[in-house]
């Protein structure tokens, strides 16, 4: 069985909201703990319930956040600030601290919500298939989800991130447009519009290989850093998870704060 580490990349220089990991959540009990500790938490529910997950560390360029996660006795590598995203920053976590792990997982570290089984599923794509190099879960949009995706387009909202897959699972293009054009759909038709979840598994090689990949106009377009791969002609596995009842609110601005602790809250989580 190939083992797999999860790094969660943080950095302090957010433009829409700087210190964002050291930001302070409250849970059920009222009890505050800040994004990366909720984050952190996430990444130890999912290494307890996924074998073979051997290391998990906080990949960061500033000592605030490194020290915040020390306190909260999580492993630390130090990256450069220049780098430019997520991957970017674990590419380099991986070189720095030497990992040899087989399948690093990428775990966002503002998406605290992300289910344990989301990780699972990921590292067992991966292990299923030695060709995979990237993979990343999608969710099959219900109604209700593609309505509010489409509000948002419609007010001029950027909502969430949308994926279209060929015939074998394998993303043909991510976007903040809604995609495919469901104009034509009658209310009966399944829904072929997938939520992508801002999560990925790679192999070692594949990071080695992003790091030395230049941006690309759609990347920049978008602003999604997994678009990178699919510019130079690269597969990423879109891996469909489900998750009944689930939030997958990512803090990206301060508004986002009572969504989350909401959440929290209701489902009883401390």
């Amino acid at each position: 069985m190939r083992e797999a580490v999860i790094i969660i990349p943080a950095r302090y220089a957010s433009t829409r909201y700087p210190a964002k990991p050291l930001a302070k959540l409250k849970g059920a009990s009222g009890i505050e703990r800040s994004l990366l500790e909720r984050s952190v938490m996430a990444g130890r529910a999912a290494a307890v319930s996924t074998r073979g997950v051997t290391g998990l560390y906080v990949a960061t360029d500033d000592e605030r956040i490194a020290e915040e996660a020390r306190r909260i006795g999580a492993d630390v590598i130090m990256t450069a600030p220049e780098c430019a995203n997520g991957t970017e920053r674990v590419a380099e976590a991986v070189r720095n601290a030497g990992l040899t792990q087989p399948i690093v997982v990428n775990l966002q570290g503002d998406a605290p919500l992300t289910p344990p089984h989301f990780v699972s599923a990921l590292i067992a794509a991966m292990r299923e298939d030695d060709e995979r190099q990237v993979a990343t879960p999608v969710l099959r949009c219900d109604r209700e989800a593609l309505d509010n995706f489409l509000n948002d387009r419609k007010h001029g909202r950027v909502g969430a991130t949308t994926v279209v897959r060929d015939l074998k699972g394998n993303a043909i293009y991510f976007s903040k447009e809604v995609i495919p054009f469901t104009g034509s759909l009658k209310r009966h038709d399944a829904i072929p519009v997938f939520h992508h979840v801002g999560l990925y598994a790679y192999t070692p090689a594949a990071l080695d290989l992003y790091a030395g990949l230049a941006p690309g106009q759609l990347e920049q377009l978008e602003g999604l850093e997994q678009l990178r791969f699919l510019e130079h002609g690269h597969k990423i596995a879109a891996v469909e998870v489900s998750a009944p009842g689930a939030a997958f609110w990512e803090l990206n601005n301060p508004s986002d704060v009572p969504l989350i602790e909401g959440y929290l809250k209701r489902m009883g989580m401390e």
